[in-house]
């Protein structure tokens, strides 16, 4: 009992700290949270990219905790390693690059700006610290697709330099680093199952950086909390 009440007055504490965070967010604190993060984002990614090659397929991970791993790959695609042009089978490997980067480029400048509007409008805190979130996320990510092919040389068999002569890729055709896998439970799938049937399955498999993680918890927010969100 006296266990469930301190857990309580835990939880309460958190939600008042949440609270207190999300009061009066202009323009001046969304800017210094946003850099924040982005800075978190970025030292992470270039910590990994100046001390690891590319984890192999087959290659043990940098650290394996089990339900956490800890690896290097870059993507050169989406979200989950999705690629434009397996959606667009004609686009050419460069071209759905360049696509999916200067596509980015546009996301941001469209946050920006909404970001802006709804601080100026005086929106809703909550909202404002989801569109934080998932900006500064889309920034960091950003910045890999543009910049990294240019400041980095390859990762691959090899620790990465920074500003070499040559890149491993022109500006605006740079991959996004990846570095955080939370495998949780491996299972089969049962054989009578159509197209999966008998398949080995990881949940969580995929590999993801800070930058998705903040995208990814500022859109969970906004759809656990829609009815408490003005748009």
């Amino acid at each position: 009992m006296q266990l469930s009440v301190l857990r309580l007055k835990t939880f309460k504490t958190k939600i008042t700290a949440l609270h207190s965070l999300l009061k009066n967010i202009d323009t001046k604190k969304s800017v210094i949270f946003i850099l924040l993060l982005i800075f978190l984002d970025q030292f992470v990614k270039i910590y990994i990219k100046l001390n690891y090659s590319i984890t192999a397929y087959g290659q043990p991970p940098i650290i394996d905790l089990g339900f956490f791993k800890l690896l290097f790959i870059e993507n050169k695609g989406m979200a989950m390693g999705a690629r434009l042009n397996n959606i667009i089978p004609f686009l050419d490997d460069n071209t759905a690059k360049l696509f999916l980067t200067f596509f980015r480029i546009f996301a941001c400048f469209g946050l920006g700006f909404w970001l802006r509007n709804i601080i100026k409008n005086k929106g809703s805190q909550l909202l404002i610290f989801c569109v934080c979130l998932i900006f500064a996320g889309a920034i960091g990510n950003l910045i890999d697709s543009v910049f990294y092919g240019v400041i980095f040389s390859s990762s691959y068999g090899q620790v990465a330099t920074l500003f070499p002569d040559v890149g491993y890729a022109p500006l605006f055709y740079g991959s996004v680093v990846d570095m955080i896998q939370f495998p949780l439970a491996t299972w089969n799938w049962p054989d009578w199952l159509p197209f999966v049937g008998g398949e080995e399955y990881t949940f969580f498999e995929y590999v993801f950086n800070l930058a998705d993680s903040y995208i990814s918890t500022g859109v969970i927010l906004l759809l656990v909390s829609n009815k408490k969100v003005s748009f």
